[in-house]
């Protein structure tokens, strides 16, 4: 049998409730730019986005000029932060 790996995004808030959840084929700086505009266009511009270190996160988050606001972290867990 052939099997299809795919990736699971999703968004959460501080709070943990889901706000946006994606499935895609890769984990790139393409599908994270499709995440993060639906993101920010349902919800604008947060504080802060807290994030696992996967290389693009950071490079879809340039591409809008918010990567100042990224944070990555061992002991801090996924989530948005939106003021």
């Amino acid at each position: 049998m052939r099997s299809n790996h795919r990736e699971f995004w999703r968004d959460i808030d501080q709070e943990g409730t889901v706000l946006e959840s994606f499935v895609s084929k890769r984990r790139d700086r393409r599908a994270a730019l499709k995440v993060l505009r639906k993101l920010l266009s349902k919800y604008g511009s947060p504080a802060a986005i807290v994030t696992d270190k996967l290389v693009s996160y950071g490079a879809a988050l340039q591409d809008f000029g918010i990567r100042h606001r990224h944070e990555t972290g061992q002991y801090q867990q996924a989530k948005t932060v939106f003021s």
